[in-house]
C-alpha cells in the first residue's frame, strides 16, 4: 500500500473515497455539508463509534465518494479510537471496491500520535489472512493507496513502520504449524534480521544441551521437530546514555498439543498461535531496528513444538533448568513456563538488565480478564509503570495482577525445588509466580496475552486471527527509555 501525506484541500483530493470524522450530535465541517446534515437529521448517521455512511458523488468534491466515519463522543476521542476508526473505514470501503482512500483530520487531531494511529489503523485493517486461498475470487481485496490530510511525514513514517511490524507478527502467528516449525520460525527471524541490520544467533539442541537448558529441552523431546533458541540483538549506532539492556522474551510454542497431558481436540487447531509472544518480540525487534531508540535491546525467543511422541516428557519427570533449579513436571501442558524460565535465565546471562516476557500462558487469564486486557505481573512497580504508560499511549489494554508471596505455596514440590503448576485457583498468578522464581532481583514484567493474541471473529477494524498484541507497546517502551 502506498502511504502518502496529502497537501491539497479536501475538495480537490482525487480518490475513490475521502473519509471525514463525524461525532455524536455534530456534523463535520466539510464539503457536501448539506448532504451530511441530512444524514444526521434522518438518523441514517448518528456519529456513533465506528458507524460508516457513504455519499456518492458528493457536492463540491472531486472524490468519487465521501465517507463519514463515526468517532463517538468527541470528548473521549483519542488516538486509540482513531486507529480503530481508520481500520474500520478501510475494511468497510475496500469491500465495496474502493482502492484509494484519503482521511481528513481536523486541526485538534493532527498531532503525531493521531497521524501515526491513522496510518496504523489503515494498514492493520487492510491485512487479511488469506494467503492459502488458491481461488483469486475468494481472496480479500486490498487498498492501493492511503493518504492523510493533516499530520507530519515523520509521524506517518512511524505509523507505517509499526503497522508493518505488527502485520509481520500477525503473519507469523497465523501460519499453520506444518509450515512454521521452530526451525521455520528461526529462519524467518534470521531473514528479518539480515534485512533490518540486526544481529541474529540461533542455538540448536546440542548447544542448549551443553548450556544446560533442561527445562526447554524437556518440552521439546516429544517432537520430531528440533527446538531453537533465537537471539536478536539491537545496538544503537551511538553510545547509549545508560548501560541498561532491555530484554524482550517471547514464548514460541509453534504448536501445542499439551503433550502427554493432551488437550481436548475441540479448538486445538488454534494452538498454532501459542507462539504469539515470540511473534510479538520478533515484530517489535523489526520496528526497533528501523526506529533506532537509544537503548540496547535483545530479543530472546525459545521455540519448540509440544507433542506426545514416544520420547515425550511424562508427568512426574524432574528436569534441571539453566538456572540450576529443578522442576517437577506435574502437567506437560504447562510447557510455556518451562521454556520461558530457561530463556529468562539466558537473557540475564546475555546482560539484560530489564526483562519483559510475553506469552499465551494460561486460560486462567482469559477467565479473569476476557479478551479485552492482557494480564501484567511484575517484581518492580516503577518498571511496570513505564510499560503501562507505553501500552496506554499505544492503545494496548493491560491490567496489573497480584504476585503476593503466599501464592508461591501452591508451587511447593516434595521431590524438586518446585513443580510447574499450582492447581486451578489463581492459575495465571501461580504461573507468573513460577516465572518470578527465575528472575531474582532483575526488574521483570510478565504479560499473559492468552486472551488478547487471537480474534475468533473479525472486528470491524481487524481481521479474524492473530492480533499482533504487544508489538507497539514494546517499541514505545524502548523509544521512551
Amino acid at each position: 500500500m502506498d502511504i502518502k501525506l496529502e497537501a491539497r484541500r479536501i475538495a480537490d483530493v482525487e480518490a475513490d473515497a475521502v473519509i471525514v470524522i463525524g461525532f455524536e450530535g455534530a456534523a463535520p465541517a466539510a464539503p457536501a455539508g448539506g448532504q451530511i446534515q441530512e444524514l444526521y437529521d434522518s438518523g441514517e448517521f448518528t456519529g456513533k463509534a465506528l458507524e460508516i455512511a457513504v455519499l456518492h458523488r458528493p457536492a463540491g468534491m472531486k472524490a468519487k465518494r465521501l465517507a463519514i466515519a463515526g468517532g463517538g463522543d468527541r470528548g473521549k476521542f483519542d488516538s486509540s479510537e482513531l486507529r480503530k476508526l481508520s481500520g474500520a473505514a478501510v475494511r468497510s470501503l475496500k469491500s465495496k471496491g474502493v482502492r484509494s482512500i484519503a482521511l481528513a483530520l481536523d486541526d485538534p487531531f493532527r498531532s503525531d500520535d493521531f497521524a501515526a494511529a491513522a496510518v496504523e489503523g489503515a494498514m492493520l485493517g487492510d491485512f487479511e489472512n488469506d494467503r492459502y486461498k488458491s481461488d483469486p475470487a475468494k481472496k480479500e481485496k486490498h487498498l492501493d493507496s492511503f493518504a492523510l490530510l493533516g499530520g507530519s511525514q515523520s509521524a506517518m513514517d512511524r505509523g507505517r513502520v509499526l503497522a508493518e511490524a505488527q502485520n509481520f507478527s500477525r503473519s507469523l502467528a497465523d501460519e499453520p504449524a506444518n509450515v512454521l516449525t521452530p526451525t521455520g520460525l528461526a529462519e524467518r527471524a534470521r531473514q528479518m534480521a539480515a534485512e533490518q541490520g540486526l544481529d541474529c544467533e540461533v542455538l540448536d539442541r546440542d548447544r542448549m544441551r551443553q548450556l544446560g537448558m533442561g527445562a526447554l529441552l524437556g518440552v521439546a523431546q516429544g517432537s520430531a521437530q528440533p527446538p531453537a533458541m533465537i537471539v536478536l540483538r539491537y545496538q544503537p549506532s551511538a553510545a547509549p546514555p545508560s548501560k541498561d539492556r532491555l530484554g524482550l522474551v517471547g514464548k514460541g510454542v509453534t504448536f501445542d498439543t499439551g503433550g502427554i497431558s493432551i488437550k481436548p481436540s475441540d479448538g486445538m487447531e488454534k494452538m498454532r498461535y501459542d507462539m504469539s509472544g515470540a511473534a510479538a518480540v520478533i515484530g517489535a525487534m523489526r520496528a526497533i531496528a528501523q526506529l533506532k531508540p537509544a537503548v540496547r535491546v535483545t530479543g530472546v525467543i525459545p521455540a519448540v513444538e509440544n507433542m506426545p511422541g514416544s520420547n515425550a516428557q511424562r508427568p512426574g519427570d524432574i528436569v534441571t533448568s539453566l538456572s540450576g533449579k529443578t522442576v517437577e513436571v506435574l502437567n506437560t501442558d504447562a510447557e510455556g513456563r518451562m521454556i520461558l524460565i530457561d530463556a529468562l535465565t539466558y537473557a540475564q546471562q546475555l546482560g539484560c538488565t530489564h526483562l519483559v516476557d510475553a506469552a499465551t500462558l494460561t486460560g486462567s487469564i482469559v477467565v479473569a480478564l476476557g479478551a479485552i486486557r492482557a494480564g501484567a505481573f511484575t517484581n518492580n512497580e516503577a518498571f511496570l509503570g513505564k510499560l503501562l504508560a507505553a501500552a496506554g499511549a499505544e492503545g494496548e489494554k493491560m491490567w496489573q495482577m497480584p504476585l503476593d508471596d503466599e501464592y508461591k505455596e501452591a508451587l511447593k514440590s516434595d521431590f524438586a525445588d518446585l513443580h510447574n503448576i499450582g492447581g486451578r485457583p489463581a492459575g495465571s498468578v501461580t504461573a507468573a509466580m513460577f516465572l518470578r522464581d527465575f528472575v531474582g532481583e532483575t526488574p521483570w514484567i510478565h504479560l499473559d496475552i492468552a486472551g488478547t493474541a487471537w480474534l475468533d471473529e473479525a472486528k470491524p477494524y481487524l481481521a479474524k486471527g492473530s492480533t499482533g498484541v504487544g508489538v507497539r507497546t514494546f517499541v514505545r517502551l524502548a523509544q521512551n527509555w
